[in-house]
Formats: C-alpha cells, structure tokens, sequence
C-alpha cells in the first residue's frame, strides 16, 4: 500500500473525528467554498471550537490519531469490519501539526481521539506521547483536550490528566442493554470506574493540601471531565438517556454531557436505523440537560408519568413542563424566589438575575420585564407584574397551541 502523505491522513483522520460531538460548534448555515474559488468553510473537518470558563471561544485541531480499530462497535463508522479509508499519524506528526497550526494563528490547542491499535495502554500511551511532547518538549500552554480509554491502565490515565486540560471518557450508549448488542466488546462497569478514578483525581487536586497531606497534589484535567452519549443508535427513551445522565452528573462530576445523533454509516447493521433521528432530539435533550444542571429541576419532573418517556420536539421542555402545571403560576415576578423564578418559560438564569437586580429599586411593571428579558410572547400567560395579571389565559384550552413556534420552511437546498 502506497505511503500516505500528512495532507492525506489529516484529511481521513479529521472526517473521522467529525462524530464526536464533545468539542463541536453550532449555529451556523452551511456554507463550503472549496469548488468555487472562494475563501472559508463552515463544514470543513479538523477544526472545531469549545468554551472557556470565561466565555471565549477556543479553536481547536479536532483529529484521531488513527481510525485503525479493533472493536467492531456496531455504529461506529471506524469499526473493525468497516470499509472506510484508513489512516495513522506518528505521535511526532500530531505534535509537528498542533504547533505549525498554533504558530499561524489557526488554534489554540488540541482535541485528540484515536481508535483502538494493538491494546488499550499501546494506544493511550502513543495519545499521552503526544500530550509529553507538546508540554515538555516544546513548553506548550495551550488547550489539550485527549479522549480516554476506559480499558488503559490507571497510571497511564493518570500522565494524560496531568499534561491535559481536560479528559473526556465515552459512555457511548444511554443503557448497558444497549451497549452490550451494539459494543459487546465495551463494558459499561469498566468504563464507570475509570470515570470514578478521574473523579477521585480531580477532586484530590482541588481539595489541595490536608493535614495528612502537606504537599499540594500535581496538576490534574484542570477543566474536568466529560463524556459523550450516542443518540437513536438503540431503542433508548429520553427519560433512559436523562436518567444516565442525571447519574453521570451527580456520581462522576462531570463537566459536560454531549448528546451526539446517530448518524447512518456504510455497510450498517441491519438493526440500527436506516435514518437519523430529527436534530430537534438532540436539542431537546441539550435543553433538558441545561434544566437539570442549572435551573434545579429533578429529572422526574421532565417527564410526566403517563407519557412515553419521549421529549416533545414542536416545544422546549420547561414549556412543556408549565403547560402540565399550570396550577403553579402566574408567579409575580416582584415577589418570586429565585427558583422560582428560574421555573418561568422564556427566563433564562441571566433575565433572572436581571429581574431580581431590578426589583430591588421598583415594582416591576410587563413593559419593565419586556425590557430584561426576550421572551415576553412566551412568558406572559405565567406571570404577574405590578400591572399585568394573565387572568384565565393560563388556563386557556388552546394555550399551547398559541405558543408552539411557528412552522419554518425547509430549505430545499440545504
């Protein structure tokens, strides 16, 4: 087989990383000028952005260091027995391509992924080399980001986080059910633990020195954890896949959840679906994720008991959830605790605190609320203000038709 040029493995192993979604932007029509003479690409692999804790967007070199692999997780593209274009960098090829990208100004750091080569500790050690090199060898600060193998040795893991800015470990399906039919190679106790060791790390870090412990431990994923869950490869419910999640959260710290949608690959199992599931899911489930982590619901409350388990798309689930209690407002919005506040459909936690600021020095009139929040259309059947009561439009029979969105044509072109 012919030697492959860097160009060549950076543009198989770029395409490759595009279906991880835990370092990926968002929001922007799609636009690919690579036939027509223009400059720019909205769809180009290989750089993608994340956030820093202060707001700013961080571009990233988003690729795999081979897409070589030994399992044959079902719906995975870079599976085993899949018949995809292979590729693999060096260690020494990935560091030469994150510092010739950062010197010309194209990223501020690194997200690094990899199919399994050999075994787990040879493929996490050539991941770590990398991580070394950059930070030792050529003293850079920048933004690594390395996706974890559950099945790598402890001390292994442990070199990834004192040299990364975060580590990330796939949970890759919302239940064991249906990790065991679509990865049986993958074990869901096996990769729990190792979200429990990194928790147990990071902690130990932050806690710093104790009584028993004098010296302040290294340096560990400063920036957490996260992990990422496959959305409509298996028969999973989204009260399953925010049960998991919940648990995630609470049990191993994480950072983030990302929820990426199944996408079709070549040559896929006759029992995955043939179809996408409709991106609204997985916007959905961003929202209720963002209730759960922010705004203090409990993942019981998203979902009514007598439903199918299913987030309803045409509606954001906050909606969804005062549609079905409607015995619970209007709140004055001169009155109201934070967290309740927080319950109200079209306030977000910066109208709120917005809200409360205000309040301290005037009665908070509709026109007032208007102003410091977006959504008034949406908020106005479940609020009072010092003149505004909602009367019996919040329990008016077609109310939620009222505030469906409207429908949007779909772009035939696209």
């Amino acid at each position: 087989m012919a030697q492959r040029t860097l160009i060549e493995k950076l543009a198989i192993l770029a395409d490759a990383a595009k279906y991880d979604a835990s370092c990926a932007s968002s929001g922007s029509v799609k636009r690919n000028s690579l036939k027509t003479g223009a400059i720019g690409s909205t769809e180009g692999m290989g750089i993608c952005h994340s956030y820093a804790p202060d707001g700013r967007c961080i571009s990233l070199l988003k690729i795999l260091l081979t897409n070589f692999c030994t399992f044959d997780c079902r719906y995975c593209v870079n599976r085993v027995s899949s018949n995809v274009e292979r590729a693999r960098f060096t260690p020494q090829e990935v560091v030469g391509l994150t510092l010739d990208f950062y010197k010309r100004n194209y990223i501020e750091g690194l997200f690094l992924s990899s199919g399994i080569i050999r075994s787990a500790d040879y493929t996490m050690e050539q991941m770590v080399e990398v991580a070394r090199s950059l930070r030792e060898d050529h003293a850079f600060g920048g933004y690594i980001h390395l996706k974890t193998i559950p099945d790598a040795s402890p001390e292994l893991i442990h070199q990834a986080g004192r040299l990364a800015d975060r580590l990330s470990i796939n949970i890759e399906l919302p239940t064991e059910e249906g990790l065991a039919r679509h990865a049986p190679e993958k074990s869901g106790q096996v990769i729990r633990k190792a979200m429990a060791d990194v928790r147990l790390r990071i902690d130990d870090r932050r806690n710093g020195p104790t009584l028993q412990r004098r010296v302040t431990p290294t340096r560990f994923a400063p920036a957490g954890q996260s992990t990422q869950m496959i959305v409509g490869a298996d028969d999973a419910t989204d009260r399953d896949i925010m049960k998991t999640s919940s648990g995630l959260y609470a049990g191993y710290g994480l950072r983030r959840v990302y929820y990426s949608a199944y996408s079709p690959i070549p040559d896929a199992s006759v029992d995955l679906p043939p179809v996408k599931p409709p991106l609204m899911r997985e916007h959905r489930l961003y929202q209720a994720d963002w209730l759960l982590r922010f705004y203090g619901f409990d993942q019981a409350e998203i979902f009514a008991p007598e439903d199918d388990g299913m987030l309803d798309l045409s509606i954001d689930p906050k909606l969804a959830w005062a549609l079905r209690y409607r015995g619970r407002f209007p709140i004055d919005v001169n009155t109201a605790s934070r967290d309740m506040l927080l319950r109200i459909p079209g306030l977000g936690v910066k109208s709120v605190d917005r809200l409360i600021s205000a309040r301290r020095h005037t009665r908070l009139r509709l026109d007032d609320v208007g102003k410091l929040a977006r959504s008034l259309r949406v908020m106005r059947p479940f609020i009072a203000a010092a003149d505004w009561s909602p009367g019996g439009l919040t329990d008016a029979e077609h109310l939620r038709d009222r505030l469906v969105p409207p429908a949007m044509q779909l772009d035939l072109f696209a």
